[in-house]
Protein backbone atom coordinates (compact mmCIF):
# COMPACT_ATOMS: atom_id res chain seq x y z
CA UNK A 1 0.00 0.00 0.00
CA UNK A 2 1.13 3.31 -0.57
CA UNK A 3 0.94 6.05 2.05
CA UNK A 4 3.39 8.36 2.48
CA UNK A 5 5.32 10.52 0.53
CA UNK A 6 9.42 10.98 1.23
CA UNK A 7 10.42 13.61 3.43
CA UNK A 8 13.97 15.06 3.56
CA UNK A 9 15.09 15.76 7.35
CA UNK A 10 17.63 17.46 8.98
CA UNK A 11 19.24 16.93 12.73
CA UNK A 12 17.30 19.95 14.27
CA UNK A 13 15.67 18.88 17.31
CA UNK A 14 12.63 20.65 18.93
CA UNK A 15 12.90 22.23 22.30
CA UNK A 16 10.60 22.94 24.88
CA UNK A 17 10.45 26.71 25.94
CA UNK A 18 8.66 29.86 25.67
CA UNK A 19 7.27 30.85 21.91
CA UNK A 20 4.95 33.03 20.67
CA UNK A 21 2.41 31.75 18.02
CA UNK A 22 2.02 32.99 14.71
CA UNK A 23 -1.00 34.32 13.96
CA UNK A 24 -3.02 35.37 10.12
CA UNK A 25 -5.88 37.92 11.06
CA UNK A 26 -8.52 38.08 8.45
CA UNK A 27 -12.13 39.78 7.86
CA UNK A 28 -14.77 37.97 7.06
CA UNK A 29 -18.33 39.89 6.12
CA UNK A 30 -18.07 42.21 9.48
CA UNK A 31 -16.54 39.67 11.64
CA UNK A 32 -12.94 39.77 12.48
CA UNK A 33 -11.13 36.68 13.13
CA UNK A 34 -7.80 35.58 13.87
CA UNK A 35 -6.77 32.06 12.37
CA UNK A 36 -4.58 28.98 12.54
CA UNK A 37 -1.88 29.23 9.96
CA UNK A 38 -2.30 27.19 7.00
CA UNK A 39 -0.07 26.22 3.50
CA UNK A 40 0.53 29.40 1.51
CA UNK A 41 0.54 32.06 4.69
CA UNK A 42 3.70 33.83 5.70
CA UNK A 43 3.67 32.28 9.14
CA UNK A 44 3.78 28.49 7.41
CA UNK A 45 7.06 26.47 8.42
CA UNK A 46 9.39 26.38 5.88
CA UNK A 47 10.71 22.95 4.42
CA UNK A 48 13.65 22.96 6.97
CA UNK A 49 11.18 23.45 10.03
CA UNK A 50 9.18 20.35 8.90
CA UNK A 51 12.55 18.28 7.88
CA UNK A 52 13.25 19.26 12.10
CA UNK A 53 10.61 18.18 13.07
CA UNK A 54 10.52 15.20 11.14
CA UNK A 55 14.05 14.27 12.48
CA UNK A 56 12.88 15.00 16.13
CA UNK A 57 10.01 12.10 15.28
CA UNK A 58 12.58 9.42 14.10
CA UNK A 59 11.97 10.02 10.41
CA UNK A 60 7.42 9.28 11.33
CA UNK A 61 6.39 12.53 9.65
CA UNK A 62 4.34 11.67 6.65
CA UNK A 63 3.40 13.92 3.85
CA UNK A 64 -0.32 13.14 3.88
CA UNK A 65 -1.68 10.90 0.38
CA UNK A 66 -5.02 9.66 0.51
CA UNK A 67 -5.46 5.85 -0.03
CA UNK A 68 -7.36 6.09 -3.41
CA UNK A 69 -4.87 7.79 -4.78
CA UNK A 70 -3.18 4.88 -6.37
CA UNK A 71 -6.53 4.58 -7.89
CA UNK A 72 -5.72 8.00 -9.84
CA UNK A 73 -3.15 8.79 -12.07
CA UNK A 74 -2.09 11.66 -10.20
CA UNK A 75 -2.20 13.30 -6.89
CA UNK A 76 -0.69 16.90 -6.39
CA UNK A 77 1.99 16.38 -9.55
CA UNK A 78 2.78 13.09 -8.91
CA UNK A 79 2.29 10.04 -10.64
CA UNK A 80 0.20 7.71 -8.04
CA UNK A 81 -1.43 4.95 -10.18
CA UNK A 82 -0.84 1.50 -9.19
CA UNK A 83 -3.03 -1.44 -10.66
CA UNK A 84 -2.55 -3.67 -7.59
CA UNK A 85 -2.44 -1.31 -4.61
CA UNK A 86 -5.73 -0.07 -6.65
CA UNK A 87 -7.05 -3.47 -6.77
CA UNK A 88 -6.31 -3.97 -3.13
CA UNK A 89 -7.80 -0.62 -2.08
CA UNK A 90 -10.65 -0.94 -3.91
CA UNK A 91 -11.36 -4.66 -1.93
CA UNK A 92 -10.77 -2.70 1.07
CA UNK A 93 -12.90 0.76 0.99
CA UNK A 94 -15.14 -1.21 3.51
CA UNK A 95 -12.99 -2.49 5.61
CA UNK A 96 -12.76 -0.86 8.96
CA UNK A 97 -9.21 -2.48 9.85
CA UNK A 98 -7.59 -1.91 6.68
CA UNK A 99 -8.56 1.68 7.00
CA UNK A 100 -7.74 1.54 10.31
CA UNK A 101 -3.87 0.81 9.40
CA UNK A 102 -3.77 3.79 6.90
CA UNK A 103 -2.58 7.37 8.46
CA UNK A 104 -5.65 9.38 8.26
CA UNK A 105 -8.72 7.62 6.23
CA UNK A 106 -11.98 8.65 8.29
CA UNK A 107 -14.54 5.42 8.70
CA UNK A 108 -16.82 7.20 7.33
CA UNK A 109 -16.23 9.89 4.41
CA UNK A 110 -18.28 12.59 4.29
CA UNK A 111 -16.24 14.93 6.53
CA UNK A 112 -13.13 14.60 3.81
CA UNK A 113 -15.28 16.29 1.37
CA UNK A 114 -14.88 12.57 -1.10
CA UNK A 115 -12.50 14.07 -3.33
CA UNK A 116 -10.03 11.22 -4.11
CA UNK A 117 -11.98 8.45 -3.27
CA UNK A 118 -11.35 4.87 -4.93
CA UNK A 119 -11.99 4.92 -8.25
CA UNK A 120 -12.06 2.86 -12.05
CA UNK A 121 -11.52 6.06 -13.67
CA UNK A 122 -7.94 6.70 -13.00
CA UNK A 123 -8.61 10.19 -15.20
CA UNK A 124 -10.68 11.61 -12.27
CA UNK A 125 -9.00 13.98 -10.16
CA UNK A 126 -7.72 13.57 -7.12
CA UNK A 127 -7.32 16.44 -4.21
CA UNK A 128 -6.60 16.31 -0.60
CA UNK A 129 -10.02 17.69 0.16
CA UNK A 130 -10.36 18.11 3.84
CA UNK A 131 -7.57 16.34 5.15
CA UNK A 132 -4.87 16.97 6.37
CA UNK A 133 -1.19 17.76 5.48
CA UNK A 134 0.90 16.12 7.30
CA UNK A 135 0.48 13.41 9.93
CA UNK A 136 2.59 12.03 12.23
CA UNK A 137 3.07 8.01 13.04
CA UNK A 138 3.75 8.37 16.55
CA UNK A 139 4.84 5.42 18.38
CA UNK A 140 6.16 7.19 21.28
CA UNK A 141 4.52 9.75 23.67
CA UNK A 142 7.85 12.14 22.78
CA UNK A 143 6.64 11.93 19.52
CA UNK A 144 3.30 13.34 20.49
CA UNK A 145 4.71 16.26 22.38
CA UNK A 146 7.15 17.12 19.22
CA UNK A 147 3.92 17.34 17.27
CA UNK A 148 2.24 19.53 20.02
CA UNK A 149 5.38 22.12 20.33
CA UNK A 150 5.53 22.06 16.84
CA UNK A 151 1.51 23.40 16.14
CA UNK A 152 2.47 25.74 18.91
CA UNK A 153 5.53 27.21 17.67
CA UNK A 154 3.65 27.96 13.96
CA UNK A 155 0.41 28.34 15.54
CA UNK A 156 -1.20 25.04 13.30
CA UNK A 157 -4.17 23.34 13.44
CA UNK A 158 -4.01 20.10 15.66
CA UNK A 159 -5.93 16.81 15.29
CA UNK A 160 -5.80 13.42 16.63
CA UNK A 161 -6.22 10.23 14.89
CA UNK A 162 -6.58 7.21 16.71
CA UNK A 163 -8.78 4.58 14.44
CA UNK A 164 -10.65 6.98 12.35
CA UNK A 165 -14.03 5.81 14.03
CA UNK A 166 -15.54 9.57 15.00
CA UNK A 167 -19.31 9.76 13.60
CA UNK A 168 -18.71 13.24 13.78
CA UNK A 169 -15.28 14.14 11.86
CA UNK A 170 -13.09 15.23 14.61
CA UNK A 171 -10.40 13.49 13.41
CA UNK A 172 -10.47 15.00 10.11
CA UNK A 173 -9.09 18.81 9.99
CA UNK A 174 -8.08 20.92 6.27
CA UNK A 175 -4.26 21.82 6.28
CA UNK A 176 -3.93 20.69 9.89
CA UNK A 177 -0.97 18.49 11.19
CA UNK A 178 -2.17 15.16 12.50
CA UNK A 179 -0.66 13.19 15.23
CA UNK A 180 -1.89 9.51 15.03
CA UNK A 181 -1.44 7.68 18.15
CA UNK A 182 -3.01 4.11 16.83
CA UNK A 183 0.50 2.37 17.21
CA UNK A 184 0.86 2.99 20.95
CA UNK A 185 -0.03 -0.35 21.87
CA UNK A 186 1.14 -0.82 25.42
CA UNK A 187 -0.70 -3.08 27.91
CA UNK A 188 -0.48 -4.23 31.42
CA UNK A 189 -2.63 -6.00 33.81
CA UNK A 190 -2.23 -5.68 37.98
CA UNK A 191 -4.51 -7.61 40.11
CA UNK A 192 -4.18 -4.78 43.17
CA UNK A 193 -3.98 -1.80 42.35
CA UNK A 194 -1.79 0.57 44.10
CA UNK A 195 -2.40 4.36 43.06
CA UNK A 196 -4.23 7.18 44.28
CA UNK A 197 -8.25 7.01 44.84
CA UNK A 198 -9.24 4.48 47.45
CA UNK A 199 -9.30 1.31 45.02
CA UNK A 200 -7.11 -1.70 45.42
CA UNK A 201 -8.88 -4.00 42.79
CA UNK A 202 -7.66 -5.13 39.53
CA UNK A 203 -6.23 -2.39 36.90
CA UNK A 204 -5.14 -2.57 32.96
CA UNK A 205 -3.56 -0.07 31.71
CA UNK A 206 -3.96 0.84 28.17
CA UNK A 207 -1.74 2.29 25.43
CA UNK A 208 -4.24 4.79 23.57
CA UNK A 209 -4.06 2.32 20.32
CA UNK A 210 -5.06 -0.89 21.62
CA UNK A 211 -8.55 -1.50 20.32
CA UNK A 212 -11.48 -3.11 21.54
CA UNK A 213 -11.72 -6.67 20.35
CA UNK A 214 -7.98 -7.06 21.32
CA UNK A 215 -8.47 -5.58 24.35
CA UNK A 216 -10.80 -7.86 25.26
CA UNK A 217 -8.64 -10.85 24.26
CA UNK A 218 -5.97 -9.36 26.72
CA UNK A 219 -8.65 -9.55 29.52
CA UNK A 220 -9.69 -13.19 28.46
CA UNK A 221 -5.69 -13.96 28.23
CA UNK A 222 -5.41 -13.12 32.32
CA UNK A 223 -5.45 -15.71 35.26
CA UNK A 224 -8.16 -15.33 36.44
CA UNK A 225 -9.79 -13.73 33.24
CA UNK A 226 -11.21 -10.39 33.91
CA UNK A 227 -13.87 -8.12 31.71
CA UNK A 228 -13.43 -4.19 30.85
CA UNK A 229 -16.22 -2.04 29.92
CA UNK A 230 -15.64 -1.50 26.55
CA UNK A 231 -17.34 -0.63 23.27
CA UNK A 232 -19.67 -2.46 21.01
CA UNK A 233 -17.70 -2.01 18.05
CA UNK A 234 -14.44 -4.15 17.88
CA UNK A 235 -12.34 -1.76 15.85
CA UNK A 236 -12.78 1.70 18.51
CA UNK A 237 -9.62 2.98 20.28
CA UNK A 238 -10.30 2.41 23.86
CA UNK A 239 -7.96 4.72 25.43
CA UNK A 240 -9.19 7.89 23.10
CA UNK A 241 -12.00 9.77 22.15
CA UNK A 242 -14.07 7.16 23.33
CA UNK A 243 -13.42 6.81 27.11
CA UNK A 244 -12.86 11.01 27.33
CA UNK A 245 -16.22 11.33 25.86
CA UNK A 246 -17.76 8.83 28.08
CA UNK A 247 -18.03 5.73 26.79
CA UNK A 248 -20.86 3.23 26.75
CA UNK A 249 -20.78 -0.92 25.84
CA UNK A 250 -22.11 -3.65 26.28
CA UNK A 251 -21.47 -4.16 30.13
CA UNK A 252 -22.57 -0.26 30.85
CA UNK A 253 -25.98 -1.38 32.39
CA UNK A 254 -23.67 -4.10 34.66
CA UNK A 255 -20.67 -1.73 35.70
CA UNK A 256 -21.53 1.76 34.52
CA UNK A 257 -20.12 4.00 31.68
CA UNK A 258 -15.68 3.30 30.44
CA UNK A 259 -14.68 6.61 32.35
CA UNK A 260 -16.30 5.24 35.30
CA UNK A 261 -13.27 2.99 35.45
CA UNK A 262 -11.01 5.21 34.71
CA UNK A 263 -7.94 5.65 37.71
CA UNK A 264 -5.55 7.40 35.93
CA UNK A 265 -4.20 9.00 32.65
CA UNK A 266 -1.21 9.70 31.12
CA UNK A 267 -1.43 13.20 28.85
CA UNK A 268 0.49 15.22 26.51
CA UNK A 269 -0.76 18.64 27.94
CA UNK A 270 -1.26 21.70 25.07
CA UNK A 271 2.29 23.03 26.23
CA UNK A 272 3.88 20.01 25.32
CA UNK A 273 4.50 18.21 28.69
CA UNK A 274 3.74 14.60 29.57
CA UNK A 275 1.83 14.80 33.16
CA UNK A 276 -0.04 12.23 34.82
CA UNK A 277 -3.89 13.34 35.72
CA UNK A 278 -5.51 11.05 38.82
CA UNK A 279 -7.01 11.37 42.37
CA UNK A 280 -3.83 12.87 42.98
CA UNK A 281 -2.08 14.37 40.74
CA UNK A 282 -3.94 17.63 38.48
CA UNK A 283 -7.22 16.11 40.19
CA UNK A 284 -9.04 18.60 38.07
CA UNK A 285 -7.88 17.35 34.38
CA UNK A 286 -8.69 14.06 35.72
CA UNK A 287 -11.90 14.76 36.45
CA UNK A 288 -12.28 16.78 32.94
CA UNK A 289 -10.41 13.60 30.73
CA UNK A 290 -13.82 11.35 32.07
CA UNK A 291 -16.49 12.13 29.93
CA UNK A 292 -15.51 16.15 29.00
CA UNK A 293 -14.61 15.52 25.47
CA UNK A 294 -12.37 14.39 23.26
CA UNK A 295 -9.43 16.43 21.70
CA UNK A 296 -10.24 18.25 24.52
CA UNK A 297 -8.01 18.43 27.12
CA UNK A 298 -5.09 16.68 25.96
CA UNK A 299 -3.65 14.10 24.28
CA UNK A 300 -4.11 10.79 26.01
CA UNK A 301 -0.62 8.25 25.63
CA UNK A 302 -2.46 5.88 28.28
CA UNK A 303 -5.19 5.11 30.57
CA UNK A 304 -5.42 3.05 33.62
CA UNK A 305 -9.12 1.56 34.23
CA UNK A 306 -10.75 -0.83 36.56
CA UNK A 307 -11.11 -4.62 35.37
CA UNK A 308 -13.88 -7.27 36.61
CA UNK A 309 -14.34 -11.05 37.19
CA UNK A 310 -15.28 -12.47 33.97
CA UNK A 311 -19.09 -14.04 34.65
CA UNK A 312 -21.13 -16.17 32.47
CA UNK A 313 -23.46 -14.77 30.40
CA UNK A 314 -26.61 -15.01 28.04
CA UNK A 315 -27.40 -13.34 25.04
CA UNK A 316 -30.49 -13.26 22.60
CA UNK A 317 -31.06 -12.29 18.89
CA UNK A 318 -34.16 -11.08 17.59
CA UNK A 319 -35.25 -10.23 14.01
CA UNK A 320 -38.81 -8.63 12.81
CA UNK A 321 -38.26 -8.04 9.11
CA UNK A 322 -39.87 -7.91 5.86
CA UNK A 323 -40.19 -11.85 5.91
CA UNK A 324 -42.45 -12.10 9.08
CA UNK A 325 -44.48 -8.83 7.75
CA UNK A 326 -44.85 -5.94 5.29
CA UNK A 327 -47.44 -4.12 7.02
CA UNK A 328 -45.60 -1.04 7.72
CA UNK A 329 -48.48 0.01 10.52
CA UNK A 330 -48.14 -3.71 12.63
CA UNK A 331 -44.32 -3.16 12.54
CA UNK A 332 -44.14 -0.19 14.18
CA UNK A 333 -46.29 -1.19 16.90
CA UNK A 334 -43.75 -4.24 17.27
CA UNK A 335 -40.94 -1.55 17.37
CA UNK A 336 -43.03 -0.01 20.35
CA UNK A 337 -43.34 -2.97 22.17
CA UNK A 338 -39.91 -3.43 21.81
CA UNK A 339 -38.68 -0.35 23.45
CA UNK A 340 -41.14 0.21 25.69
CA UNK A 341 -39.57 -2.84 27.91
CA UNK A 342 -36.22 -0.90 27.96
CA UNK A 343 -36.25 0.07 31.39
CA UNK A 344 -37.71 -3.31 32.27
CA UNK A 345 -34.47 -4.75 30.73
CA UNK A 346 -32.20 -2.21 32.10
CA UNK A 347 -33.20 -3.00 35.64
CA UNK A 348 -31.70 -6.56 34.78
CA UNK A 349 -28.74 -5.33 34.54
CA UNK A 350 -28.93 -6.07 30.53
CA UNK A 351 -28.16 -4.08 27.43
CA UNK A 352 -29.06 -4.22 24.13
CA UNK A 353 -27.78 -3.54 20.64
CA UNK A 354 -30.05 -2.71 17.37
CA UNK A 355 -30.32 -1.46 14.22
CA UNK A 356 -33.56 0.05 12.96
CA UNK A 357 -34.90 1.06 9.45
CA UNK A 358 -38.15 0.73 7.69
CA UNK A 359 -39.51 -3.03 8.14
CA UNK A 360 -36.34 -4.07 9.45
CA UNK A 361 -35.96 -4.83 13.54
CA UNK A 362 -32.20 -6.13 13.65
CA UNK A 363 -31.57 -6.54 17.74
CA UNK A 364 -28.00 -8.12 18.21
CA UNK A 365 -27.65 -9.33 20.73
CA UNK A 366 -29.35 -8.62 24.22
CA UNK A 367 -26.39 -8.85 26.57
CA UNK A 368 -27.66 -10.75 30.45
CA UNK A 369 -24.51 -10.85 32.55
CA UNK A 370 -24.56 -13.31 35.35
CA UNK A 371 -27.71 -14.74 33.32
CA UNK A 372 -28.32 -18.49 31.88
CA UNK A 373 -30.40 -18.84 29.13
CA UNK A 374 -33.28 -19.69 30.74
CA UNK A 375 -32.84 -16.63 33.21
CA UNK A 376 -32.92 -14.21 30.02
CA UNK A 377 -35.59 -15.66 28.65
CA UNK A 378 -37.83 -15.61 31.51
CA UNK A 379 -36.68 -11.91 31.50
CA UNK A 380 -37.43 -11.61 27.87
CA UNK A 381 -41.26 -12.85 28.53
CA UNK A 382 -42.85 -10.01 28.56
CA UNK A 383 -41.86 -8.40 25.15
CA UNK A 384 -42.40 -12.20 23.49
CA UNK A 385 -45.67 -12.10 24.79
CA UNK A 386 -46.30 -8.52 23.50
CA UNK A 387 -45.61 -9.69 20.47
CA UNK A 388 -47.52 -12.50 20.30
CA UNK A 389 -50.68 -10.45 20.78
CA UNK A 390 -50.02 -8.02 18.62
CA UNK A 391 -49.82 -10.62 16.32
CA UNK A 392 -46.29 -9.55 14.08
CA UNK A 393 -43.83 -12.46 13.03
CA UNK A 394 -40.31 -12.62 14.31
CA UNK A 395 -37.36 -15.11 14.58
CA UNK A 396 -35.27 -15.15 17.81
CA UNK A 397 -32.55 -17.69 19.25
CA UNK A 398 -31.27 -17.20 22.96
CA UNK A 399 -27.55 -18.59 24.14
CA UNK A 400 -25.75 -19.08 27.06
CA UNK A 401 -21.95 -18.71 26.99
CA UNK A 402 -19.28 -19.74 30.08
CA UNK A 403 -17.99 -15.90 30.23
CA UNK A 404 -18.81 -12.25 28.31
CA UNK A 405 -15.50 -12.20 26.08
CA UNK A 406 -17.37 -15.89 24.54
CA UNK A 407 -20.93 -13.90 24.19
CA UNK A 408 -18.99 -11.17 22.41
CA UNK A 409 -16.80 -13.32 20.34
CA UNK A 410 -19.46 -14.77 18.84
CA UNK A 411 -23.07 -12.57 19.18
CA UNK A 412 -21.54 -9.17 17.95
CA UNK A 413 -20.57 -8.72 14.50
CA UNK A 414 -17.92 -6.81 12.43
CA UNK A 415 -19.11 -3.18 11.23
CA UNK A 416 -18.08 -1.94 7.55
CA UNK A 417 -16.88 1.24 6.77
CA UNK A 418 -17.12 3.66 3.68
CA UNK A 419 -20.46 5.43 4.44
CA UNK A 420 -20.80 8.56 3.86
CA UNK A 421 -23.73 10.01 6.43
CA UNK A 422 -24.18 12.48 9.32
CA UNK A 423 -25.19 11.48 12.58
CA UNK A 424 -27.12 12.85 15.21
CA UNK A 425 -28.31 11.43 18.83
CA UNK A 426 -30.02 11.32 21.84
CA UNK A 427 -30.20 9.42 25.56
CA UNK A 428 -33.59 8.84 26.80
CA UNK A 429 -34.78 9.44 29.97
CA UNK A 430 -36.36 6.75 32.45
CA UNK A 431 -39.98 8.58 33.05
CA UNK A 432 -39.91 9.91 29.40
CA UNK A 433 -39.83 6.30 27.89
CA UNK A 434 -42.63 5.27 30.27
CA UNK A 435 -44.68 8.12 29.79
CA UNK A 436 -43.70 9.05 26.13
CA UNK A 437 -42.83 6.03 24.07
CA UNK A 438 -44.87 6.39 21.66
CA UNK A 439 -44.17 9.80 20.88
CA UNK A 440 -40.35 8.05 20.95
CA UNK A 441 -41.26 5.83 18.17
CA UNK A 442 -42.69 8.47 16.32
CA UNK A 443 -40.07 10.21 16.05
CA UNK A 444 -37.65 6.63 15.35
CA UNK A 445 -40.17 7.14 12.29
CA UNK A 446 -39.48 10.30 10.87
CA UNK A 447 -35.52 9.27 11.36
CA UNK A 448 -35.74 6.20 9.37
CA UNK A 449 -38.02 7.71 6.89
CA UNK A 450 -37.11 11.79 6.68
CA UNK A 451 -39.84 14.07 4.56
CA UNK A 452 -38.34 14.30 0.86
CA UNK A 453 -34.63 12.29 1.85
CA UNK A 454 -33.49 9.31 1.50
CA UNK A 455 -34.36 6.52 4.22
CA UNK A 456 -31.88 6.92 6.85
CA UNK A 457 -31.44 4.23 10.06
CA UNK A 458 -31.28 4.16 14.00
CA UNK A 459 -28.41 2.36 15.70
CA UNK A 460 -30.05 1.76 18.90
CA UNK A 461 -28.53 0.87 22.35
CA UNK A 462 -30.58 -0.36 25.64
CA UNK A 463 -28.35 1.03 28.05
CA UNK A 464 -29.09 2.00 31.32
CA UNK A 465 -25.20 2.83 33.15
CA UNK A 466 -26.91 4.30 36.49
CA UNK A 467 -28.23 0.56 37.18
CA UNK A 468 -24.71 -0.73 37.26
CA UNK A 469 -22.92 3.07 38.94
CA UNK A 470 -25.44 5.30 39.98
CA UNK A 471 -23.30 7.69 41.98
CA UNK A 472 -19.97 8.90 40.03
CA UNK A 473 -17.89 11.78 40.08
CA UNK A 474 -16.50 12.37 36.57
CA UNK A 475 -17.72 14.81 33.78
CA UNK A 476 -20.25 13.17 32.15
CA UNK A 477 -23.81 13.86 31.74
CA UNK A 478 -25.38 13.37 34.87
CA UNK A 479 -28.31 12.52 32.73
CA UNK A 480 -26.91 9.18 31.70
CA UNK A 481 -28.14 7.96 34.90
CA UNK A 482 -31.36 8.19 34.32
CA UNK A 483 -31.75 6.78 30.86
CA UNK A 484 -32.09 3.27 29.57
CA UNK A 485 -31.74 3.96 25.91
CA UNK A 486 -29.44 6.24 23.80
CA UNK A 487 -30.26 6.04 19.91
CA UNK A 488 -27.68 7.40 16.82
CA UNK A 489 -29.96 8.42 14.31
CA UNK A 490 -27.97 8.75 10.33
CA UNK A 491 -29.00 10.57 7.92
CA UNK A 492 -27.40 9.35 4.01
CA UNK A 493 -25.86 12.08 2.53
CA UNK A 494 -24.87 11.58 -1.89
CA UNK A 495 -21.46 11.57 -2.08
CA UNK A 496 -21.22 13.95 -4.86
CA UNK A 497 -23.94 16.26 -2.59
CA UNK A 498 -23.73 19.51 -3.91
CA UNK A 499 -23.37 22.47 -0.77
CA UNK A 500 -27.38 22.72 -1.22
CA UNK A 501 -27.98 19.39 -0.12
CA UNK A 502 -25.44 18.89 2.50
CA UNK A 503 -27.47 21.69 3.76
CA UNK A 504 -30.74 20.35 3.57
CA UNK A 505 -29.36 16.80 4.93
CA UNK A 506 -28.10 18.99 8.07
CA UNK A 507 -31.08 20.74 8.40
CA UNK A 508 -33.02 17.35 8.00
CA UNK A 509 -31.14 16.00 11.08
CA UNK A 510 -31.08 18.83 13.17
CA UNK A 511 -34.61 20.49 13.12
CA UNK A 512 -36.14 17.57 11.63
CA UNK A 513 -35.13 14.17 13.71
CA UNK A 514 -33.39 16.09 16.16
CA UNK A 515 -36.75 18.16 17.26
CA UNK A 516 -38.68 14.78 17.11
CA UNK A 517 -36.29 13.50 19.31
CA UNK A 518 -36.09 16.13 22.06
CA UNK A 519 -39.35 17.09 21.85
CA UNK A 520 -40.27 12.97 22.91
CA UNK A 521 -37.76 13.25 25.83
CA UNK A 522 -36.96 16.67 27.47
CA UNK A 523 -35.40 14.64 30.11
CA UNK A 524 -32.80 13.56 28.27
CA UNK A 525 -29.66 14.83 26.44
CA UNK A 526 -27.06 14.01 23.65
CA UNK A 527 -23.39 12.39 23.85
CA UNK A 528 -20.46 13.93 22.55
CA UNK A 529 -18.94 11.82 20.53
CA UNK A 530 -22.03 10.16 18.48
CA UNK A 531 -24.08 13.35 18.48
CA UNK A 532 -24.96 16.29 15.94
CA UNK A 533 -22.54 18.74 15.61
CA UNK A 534 -25.61 21.31 15.13
CA UNK A 535 -27.09 19.83 18.41
CA UNK A 536 -29.07 23.07 20.02
CA UNK A 537 -27.39 24.14 23.09
CA UNK A 538 -24.62 21.64 22.68
CA UNK A 539 -22.86 22.49 26.31
CA UNK A 540 -26.06 21.41 28.23
CA UNK A 541 -27.32 18.85 26.37
CA UNK A 542 -23.79 17.33 26.17
CA UNK A 543 -22.48 17.65 29.80
CA UNK A 544 -26.01 18.98 31.59
CA UNK A 545 -25.15 21.01 35.23
CA UNK A 546 -20.90 20.06 33.89
CA UNK A 547 -20.21 22.24 31.73
CA UNK A 548 -19.27 25.27 33.53
CA UNK A 549 -16.67 23.39 35.69
CA UNK A 550 -15.30 22.11 32.49
CA UNK A 551 -15.01 25.25 30.34
CA UNK A 552 -13.14 26.39 33.86
CA UNK A 553 -10.30 23.59 33.50
CA UNK A 554 -10.33 24.19 30.04
CA UNK A 555 -8.93 27.44 30.00
CA UNK A 556 -6.83 26.27 32.96
CA UNK A 557 -5.15 23.54 30.65
CA UNK A 558 -5.31 25.44 26.84
CA UNK A 559 -6.23 28.65 27.28
CA UNK A 560 -4.93 29.32 23.99
CA UNK A 561 -7.09 26.73 21.87
CA UNK A 562 -4.10 24.46 21.17
CA UNK A 563 -6.93 21.39 20.62
CA UNK A 564 -9.72 22.31 18.64
CA UNK A 565 -12.82 19.97 18.15
CA UNK A 566 -16.69 20.67 17.05
CA UNK A 567 -18.84 21.14 19.74
CA UNK A 568 -16.40 20.40 22.41
CA UNK A 569 -15.69 22.70 25.88
CA UNK A 570 -14.41 26.20 25.36
CA UNK A 571 -14.37 26.33 21.51
CA UNK A 572 -17.61 28.80 21.69
CA UNK A 573 -15.24 31.72 19.88
CA UNK A 574 -13.88 28.83 17.50
CA UNK A 575 -15.67 28.75 13.84
CA UNK A 576 -14.07 27.10 10.42
CA UNK A 577 -14.62 29.33 7.57
CA UNK A 578 -14.28 29.70 3.87
CA UNK A 579 -13.58 26.48 1.94
CA UNK A 580 -11.58 24.46 2.39
CA UNK A 581 -12.36 25.34 6.35
CA UNK A 582 -9.71 27.34 8.08
CA UNK A 583 -9.83 27.39 11.69
CA UNK A 584 -10.07 30.93 13.20
CA UNK A 585 -11.33 32.47 16.41
CA UNK A 586 -13.97 35.75 16.66
CA UNK A 587 -11.64 38.58 17.68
Amino acid sequence: MRFTTAISFSLLCLQVKSYSPRVQSREASATSYTCKCYEGDSCWPSASAWNALNSTVGGRLVKFVPHGAVCHNTFEGVNTFNADECAEATANQRSQPWLIETPLAPLRTYYSNNTCAVTTNPAEPCTIGYMSDYVIMATEAKHIQAGVIFANRYNIRLVVRNTGHDFMGRSIASGALAINTHQLKSSSFVKKYTGPGGYTGSVATLGAGIQGRELFRLANQQSPKVVVVGGECPTVGFSGGYIQGGGHGPLSTYHGMAADQALSFDVITAEGRAVTANAKQNPDLFWALKGGGPGTFGIVTSVTVKTFPELPSAGTILNINATHTTDSALFWKAVEAFHSFANMYVDNGIFAYYELSELRLHVQPFVAPNMNAAQLQLVLKPLFDKLDSIGVGYSTVTKEFPTYFDLYMDLFEDEIAGDNTIVGGRFFNRQDIAENNPALVEAFKVAVNPPNWAPGIVIGHIVGPGHGNPVVDNAIHPGWRQASSFSITVVNVPANATKAEKAEAKNILTNTIGTKLTSASPRGGAYVNEGDLNEPNWQTSYWGSNYARLLRIRQTWDPRGVFYASTTVGTEKWVEINDPPRLCKKN
